[in-house]
């Protein structure tokens, strides 16, 4: 037996209709069923008669709601000029002069207008722009670019053609595309305090925990032959962690929370190394308050001077550092003798202290050791190996000997 849902969409497909019927009872009180029914013409009566190919049951007993989600479903089927017709005449209005214009998507941009109101980034917004007058509206120019870029990643100048058929943001149906870059020139003037007042609003709403924050450096890259000019720009060439070292780029900084959540961002020159960003970093972190966390980052920001610059009012850091890295301090704590701890199957570590009083360090040496056997089998390999060539050199003499040796000399 079919199902209702499916004789539903075949209603669509055959012609078929709904129609009520009626009985008397007894007692003179009148009963009347829903059925969904369908023309069948009879050849011996010379006419069409209806069949009933399913009974909804009393009327007054119906589940309307499951019949609305059954049209809901139905319509899906339909072109929307053609939903829009159905849903008229259903109520008895008049179909003549409908036409379907258009339909646009408002779910992903009403949720994150609501986000963004939550924020309170039209308030901040709009404080910035207080002294400076401009017929756009700066704020809904900025929030366009950012639902596209979460909705529908794409240039600026396709965001133009997106806003005026793809998308229905309240309070903007279109904008020039010169209008999105005057909002960015606008949105760059107050970049710092509009960062700052999402970060308070983003910790409030979030609970965020910024007793650690992890910072970290990346590259990307211009398709273009020539570096900005000085004074012009700061697309410049450097070393570059997309393996495009011929190509102009920039240095993308980030600093964020044990979640992931970011906290603040940086763009800096592409030459820019980054062990010169630590005292610019710290600098914007303690005008947030945030001078006394916990930093976290990687073997490139370790020069003596950042992790100093990183001590100053109270901040402290963890750092990863490079084991043949030559230092004094590193070079103790590997050679330091000490049982290790287990962590998990696959993580060792021990605690050393390197140095006295105030200038000591604390380091936390880690090992796995699944790879240390790895690591030793290997030694062990070439070890035998390079005593298997020395023994075949000692059997060698002349001009074969000597070819023989520096080809082990210069071996990698």
């Amino acid at each position: 037996m079919l199902s209702l849902e499916i004789w539903l969409v075949l209603a669509y497909t055959l012609d078929m209709y709904l129609r009520t019927t009626s009985r008397k009872n007894k007692d003179g009180s009148v009963v009347r069923y829903l059925q969904l029914a369908h023309n069948v013409w009879d050849s011996q009566a010379g006419c069409a008669k209806a069949q009933v190919l399913y009974n909804f049951g009393r009327v007054d007993q119906v589940d309307v709601e499951a019949l609305r989600r059954l049209v809901r479903s139905i319509s899906r089927f339909l072109s929307p000029e053609d939903a829009l017709r159905a849903q008229a005449e259903a109520a008895g209005e008049d179909t003549s002069e409908l036409r379907f214009e258009e339909s646009r998507p408002i779910g992903g941009a009403w949720l994150l207008l609501r986000l963004w109101e939550q924020l309170g980034i039209p308030d901040a917004i709009q404080k910035s722009l207080a002294e400076r007058a401009f017929r756009t509206d700066v704020e809904k120019a900025i929030f366009a670019m950012v639902a596209n870029r979460c909705l529908a990643p794409s240039s600026k100048l396709a965001v133009e053609a997106w806003l005026r058929s793809d998308v229905f943001i309240p309070g903007l149906q279109e904008i020039p595309v010169h209008q999105l870059y005057r909002a960015m020139d606008a949105l760059l003037a107050m970049a710092d305090r509009l960062e700052e007042r999402v970060f308070f609003s983003t910790a409030n709403l979030l609970n965020l925990e910024v007793d650690i924050l992890f910072l970290d450096t990346t590259s990307t890259y211009f398709e273009i032959e020539e570096e900005d000019g000085e004074g012009e720009g700061i697309r410049r060439r450097g070393h570059s962690k997309d393996h495009r070292p011929d190509l102009p780029q920039v240095v993308i900084g980030l600093a964020v929370t044990r979640e992931g959540i970011p906290v603040r961002c940086w763009v800096w020159p592409g030459n820019t190394a980054d062990v010169s960003v630590i005292q610019e970093v710290k600098r914007d972190l303690t005008g947030w308050k945030l001078g006394r966390v916990i930093m976290v980052f990687d073997r490139g920001f370790t020069s003596e001077e950042n992790l100093r610059e990183v001590q100053r009012a109270g901040g402290h850091y963890i750092a990863g550092e490079k084991m043949q890295s030559g230092k004094a301090s590193v070079e103790a704590a590997l050679s330091r003798p000490g049982r290790y701890q287990r962590v998990r199957d696959n993580i060792e570590v021990k605690e050393v202290v390197v140095g006295d009083g105030e200038a000591r360090k604390r380091y936390v040496v880690v090992r796995n050791p699944k790879e240390a056997a790895r690591d030793k089998a290997k030694r062990e390999d070439i070890l035998r190996r390079i005593e298997e060539e020395l023994k075949a050199i000692g059997e060698l003499s002349g001009e074969g000997h000597t070819k023989a040796v520096c080809e082990l000399v210069a071996h990698p």
